[in-house]
């Protein structure tokens, strides 16, 4: 801040990020790090395990605020490697509130079941269902009506899915859908378009 003495009243304007990020609120996943973004730069959603909830009040809000006022050019939904919420949504434990989150993923596990269990370690296993878990998320994304109506209108935002490794630092995109992708494909919603 001592080489940016307006720094702060920088800030004070109007924010403009180009990005949405949707990621795990696992600490050791800052997008602003991993990035190497700025305040300012990047308008930031986190939840356990990164997940596209159409019933997450919070998430949707998040989301149509950036498309429709901030009018972001990309979104990411990052997952990581190690994810605490996925591993808990292999086992059969009950752990109280968060199994009604779980259950989402544990949906995504139920429909690639037959890819994920032909891998032999628990390791693989896991970043295998992190991976798939990413892709499922950017569709949700995707069937959202506030993207639908954006792709219809505005011809953006790019989506991406990403999944970020704790061991080297690298991200690793796993899917990425431009604008107007699908929109003719009878599982999106155009309701309130």
């Amino acid at each position: 801040m001592e080489n940016e003495p307006d720094f702060f009243s920088k800030l004070l304007g109007v924010q403009t990020p180009d990005f949405l990020w949707i990621g795990c609120s696992d600490s050791r996943v800052p997008p602003d790090v991993i990035t190497q973004t700025r305040p300012g730069e990047i308008f930031i959603h986190r939840n356990i395990a990164n997940m596209v909830v159409h019933t997450d009040l919070n998430m949707l809000s998040v989301l149509q605020y950036a498309v429709e006022v901030l009018k972001v050019k990309h979104i990411i939904v990052c997952g990581h490697y190690g994810c605490g919420g996925v591993k808990a949504a292999m086992t059969n434990h009950s752990m109280g509130l968060i199994n009604k989150w779980l259950r989402n993923i544990k949906d995504v596990y139920r429909y690639h079941q037959d890819e994920i269990e032909l891998l032999k370690e628990e390791d693989l296993k896991l970043n295998r269902l992190i991976e798939l878990n990413v892709v499922e998320q950017v569709m949700n994304l995707a069937k959202t009506s506030i993207i639908q109506k954006s792709w219809l209108h505005e011809k953006g935002p790019h989506l991406h899915g990403w999944v970020y490794d704790l061991h080297d630092g690298i991200l690793r995109p796993q899917i990425h859908m431009p604008p107007g992708s699908h929109l003719d494909h009878p599982i999106f919603e155009y309701d309130n378009l």
